[in-house]
């Protein structure tokens, strides 16, 4: 399969040295341009990529703000954020936006590449300890609520209680086999488990499940 990817930047030259990666890729192919987020939308659209490339500080609309509007409109299209620092809140409100994962600009181009296998193929590229470490500096952003135990969101009660100890553990950041141990569990069931989460709380990865135990409180900062 080759993966197509848009590359979106409003620098040319970034756009440039990107596409020359990737087209010397024999399972990848540069499909499509933007220098802005309203294009690199509108390109979504028109080229269905598998994967958008998406820097953050654009003019116009940001790259926030299109990985929101592309994650809407077409979540076929996987996102993975260019970001400057791995722990800033470009990266916090990427993941929130729903992007797959997110990568430092100044990243080796087989950890790009890598990267973008990775999104294609529908894993996220954040591990969940740092989905985590961001999430608990940028813990003011997220909702409020009151009193304790989890905010409400219908999709809460799409899961069993099982399933919710396990997505508490997503959230704290496990790996399978901690929750499997932690939880007295086969490592198989524990993704077995994880599976069924993301298909009845509709999220499109692991990062996305960590994000939601945060926003529902079912894990707290700190």
């Amino acid at each position: 399969m080759t993966i197509r990817v848009l590359l979106v930047d409003d620098e040319p030259l970034l756009r440039m040295a990107f596409s020359m990666v990737l087209e010397a890729q024999d399972d990848m192919v540069a499909v499509g341009e933007a220098g802005d987020g309203a294009e690199a939308v509108r390109l979504t659209g028109e080229l269905r990529p598998d994967v958008v490339l998406m820097d953050v500080r654009m003019p116009g609309v940001d790259g926030i703000e299109a990985t929101g509007r592309i994650v809407a409109r077409y979540p076929e299209a996987k996102v993975l954020i260019l970001t400057t620092f791995d722990l800033d809140e470009y990266a916090f409100a990427g993941l929130r936006a729903g992007a797959s994962g997110f990568l430092l600009k100044n990243a080796l181009p087989e950890e790009l590449l890598a990267a973008i296998r990775c999104v294609a193929a529908g894993d996220a590229v954040v591990a969940p300890r740092i989905t985590r470490l961001l999430l608990e500096n940028f813990a003011h952003r997220l909702p409020t609520g009151s009193g304790d135990g989890a905010l409400g969101d219908n999709r809460l009660d799409r899961i069993t209680a099982r399933e919710r100890e396990v997505l508490t553990q997503v959230g704290l950041g496990l790996s399978n086999s901690e929750i499997a141990e932690t939880l007295h569990l086969a490592e198989a069931t524990v993704k077995t488990h994880i599976s069924r989460i993301l298909l009845k709380l509709e999220l499109r990865d692991r990062v996305q499940a960590v994000v939601f135990a945060y926003e529902t409180r079912l894990v707290r900062p700190g």
